[in-house]
């Protein structure tokens, strides 16, 4: 039976659309647990530490208790301080020398030369660059600490050969730690770019050899156009890995010497815990998500037809 709408009387679309939206709602339902989840303790940060930055909240004091709303002060302190554009190009050379660069290349690296090895040999080399991996990351930060100091092993190795080593960490501080960050991250790299180059079928690459194709035009012209958007996908995870790591800095160098390797995050957390001022911590926390925003939608926008 069909009736019109001006008699008040729902008609046979009309129903069948509210049973399409009760079964859509139906299937989204058990979705519910992960949105609050991540509402409560993803959104919920984040906006708490927007808000913060808005304040002249300390550490301690009756400003630990009782905040002003101070607007957007702690952004003019913020963008007139000449350190906080040094930090923001340390960390943009930190995320290009150690994530863009080295974990990618190196992994991708190692994940080929271990496809044409003997299998002893790729699989002791890959327990290697994993243990590097699972180990925590501040277990991680004092071996590099070690390693890179001045009586450590890469300056006793040095001096066993005849050749004096510089005092790494406060000389070369930011060339330590991007080292350091690409002998820790360089296996989730590896593993990624390992599993996809094993699913290229074999018969593309011996049509290829077929044809005349080298190693080198079989990688760069088959290889890499096929597993691109695992390329892809990686260069974000590990973008957005590096610019969280704080652990292995403050642990190798505290930041310093002076400012020298202050990245956002430890900036953040001098400003905020070493100086009280968590409001202005929270500005730089803020500023630093907006960096890892901007990157993932360079990355989504940019690599659109590789990440879909």
């Amino acid at each position: 039976m069909h009736q019109s709408p001006a008699c008040g009387v729902p008609t046979a679309g009309g129903a069948s659309r509210r049973r399409h939206t009760g079964r859509a709602l139906r299937r989204e339902l058990p979705l519910l647990p992960a949105v609050l989840m991540l509402l409560a303790f993803m959104a919920g940060p984040i906006a708490y530490a927007f808000y913060g930055a808005f304040t002249n909240r300390t550490m301690s004091g009756y400003k630990a208790v009782n905040p002003d709303f101070i607007g957007v002060d702690n952004y003019v302190s913020l963008f007139s301080d000449p350190d906080f554009y040094t930090s923001v190009l340390l960390t943009l050379a930190f995320l290009l020398g150690s994530a863009i660069i080295g974990q990618n290349v190196l992994g991708m690296l190692v994940a080929v030369l271990m496809r044409h090895t003997p299998r002893s040999v790729s699989s002791a080399v890959g327990a290697c660059i994993v243990g590097a991996w699972v180990m925590p990351e501040i277990v991680a930060a004092f071996a590099c600490y070690a390693f890179f100091h001045t009586e450590g092993t890469l300056n006793t190795v040095l001096d066993a050969i005849g050749l004096d080593g510089p005092a790494w960490l406060v000389t070369f501080p930011m060339l330590s730690v991007i080292l350091a960050n690409i002998w820790r991250g360089t296996a989730f790299s590896m593993m990624n770019y390992n599993a996809a180059l094993a699913e290229i079928p074999p018969e593309i690459k011996e049509s290829a050899q077929i044809d005349g194709a080298g190693a080198l035009q079989s990688f760069f012209r088959i290889s890499l156009p096929i597993i691109r958007r695992t390329i892809a996908t990686n260069l974000m995870l590990t973008t957005l890995q590096t610019l969280g790591v704080f652990t292995l800095i403050f642990v190798m160098t505290g930041g310093g010497p002076g400012t020298r390797s202050s990245i956002l995050p430890v900036l953040a957390y001098q400003e905020a815990f070493k100086f009280s001022q968590i409001g202005y911590g929270s500005a730089i926390a803020t500023v630093t998500l907006v960096i890892g925003a901007v990157f993932s939608l360079v990355y989504t926008r940019v690599l659109r037809p590789e990440v879909e």
